[in-house]
């Protein structure tokens, strides 16, 4: 069986830092090969790693000195949502991200909500 909660944790502690210092490359082993991310609920999903590293790579081009921060995951079963706050000068964003885990411990889904103040 498993260890979602180790998994959730390894996701968290990776963003964290990927995030912190713009490592897409360490972000992406996160995710399996034919991952699917969706971006908020009425983005069209990101369908897998390829797309998923353009998205990133998108993202991190806006942002200067961004800082994250993720909480302690919320796991059940093979699924777990992590809160995160980043702030990147006079930006703030705050959100959510629940990630469905396979066997191997890579996200096989995931979706984010959030909101910049």
């Amino acid at each position: 069986m498993p260890d979602t909660r180790a998994h959730a944790q390894h996701f968290a502690d990776t963003w964290q830092h990927g995030w912190t210092h713009h490592d897409a490359d360490a972000i992406l082993t996160l995710y399996a090969d034919d991952a699917v991310h969706t971006s908020m609920p009425f983005r069209p999903p990101h369908r897998g790693k390829a797309e998923i590293a353009e998205y990133i790579h998108r993202s991190f081009a806006e942002e200067h000195t961004p800082r994250a921060h993720f909480s302690p995951p919320l796991v059940d079963g093979n699924n777990a949502a992590i809160e995160y706050h980043v702030t990147d000068g006079d930006n703030t964003l705050a959100g959510c991200v629940f990630i469905t885990f396979d066997s191997d411990g890579r996200a096989l889904h995931t979706r984010d909500y959030w909101h910049e103040a």
